[in-house]
């Protein structure tokens, strides 16, 4: 028999229990449920301004297309704003093409621009050549770096006055627990906000298990990938995403716990801006950086070197 949605005088039957609220919701509340959440992280990060030029950090995986999706529907009485996507083409054979091919049918689909830029183009080469060059760290911390330095540049570029990502729960709450596990004070205090130097970023699908997201994705009619990157599980973020999905099975609402006492532990950390360490002009690609090179060059000059005959 199915159960009755938990809303007040709702005969709908429910699609999703959610175990941290104790909440079974019907689809429409469902959706409605998410889209709040949603909303709720734009009004705390950055206020959504008028005549606003917004790029949209979209793989073509569930996470970016139900973002581009609730961002068009949210906004789209807003005739004031712009939106347009950037898709990253790292060079993962068998992967990242099929993802490619989702995000231009859902930008298509919701009459966004998309422009797509190549790790090969702008770099010279691609993850799959970073990964066979057998290094000792695993291919997506090269990757993380080189595709922030593509969407914040060609952003920048294109004149976005705001990114937009569709980091969910899960991601956020690896990110705090990989730099509490680490130490690394300084970068708990830069989830808090970026310096002026770059573009700001909106992170809406924050509060939104990675789970709930795919379920919005389904509900919405978007077409799911079930591919997944070859890289992942050799990264330190994948052990911790395994971690964590062990304690919020037997203890839910233990990412949401996390996320508040980050929130809490953060009104002591200063943010980058906050920090008063100046940054840097990079002297390979002038970009803002901590150190004379920045990371994304460093990656580069390391790369030319191990393919140079």
């Amino acid at each position: 028999m199915a159960i009755e949605c938990s809303k007040r005088k709702c005969p709908n039957p429910a699609i999703i229990h959610q175990k941290y609220s104790g909440l079974h919701l019907c689809e429409a509340h469902f959706v409605e449920d998410v889209e709040r959440k949603a909303k709720k992280e734009i009004r705390k990060q950055w206020l959504i301004e008028r005549g606003d030029k917004i790029a949209v950090a979209l793989s073509g995986g569930k996470d970016s297309s139900a973002l581009l999706y609730m961002l068009k529907k949210i906004f789209q009485p807003r005739s004031d704003l712009e939106f347009f996507a950037i898709a990253v083409d790292e060079g993962i054979k068998g992967f990242r093409s099929v993802t490619l091919k989702n995000a231009e049918k859902i930008a298509k689909e919701l009459e966004v621009e998309l422009r797509t830029f190549s790790f090969e183009r702008e770099f010279g080469f691609t993850l799959d050549e970073i990964a066979a060059e057998g290094f000792e760290q695993a291919p997506c911390t090269f990757c993380g770096v080189l595709r922030r330095k593509i969407i914040e540049t060609k952003a920048k570029e294109l004149g976005a006055t705001k990114v937009v990502t569709a980091h969910n729960l899960d991601d956020e709450v690896q990110t705090i627990l990989i730099n509490y596990i680490r130490g690394d004070i300084e970068r708990l205090g830069r989830l808090r906000g970026r310096r002026d130097e770059f573009v700001p970023r909106i992170k809406p699908l924050r509060g939104v298990p990675e789970k709930e997201v795919a379920l919005y994705a389904l509900v919405a009619g978007i077409a799911i990938s079930t591919i997944h990157c070859p890289y992942a599980a050799l990264s330190f973020r994948f052990t911790v995403k395994k971690m964590l999905n062990v304690f919020e099975k037997k203890h839910p609402g233990t990412k949401y716990s996390l996320l508040r006492g980050y929130e809490r532990l953060s009104e002591f950390l200063p943010t980058a801006q906050q920090s008063g360490r100046e940054l840097l002009r990079c002297e390979r690609c002038g970009a803002p950086s901590a150190s004379r090179i920045c990371k994304a060059c460093e990656i580069v000059e390391r790369m030319r070197s191990s393919l140079t005959p």
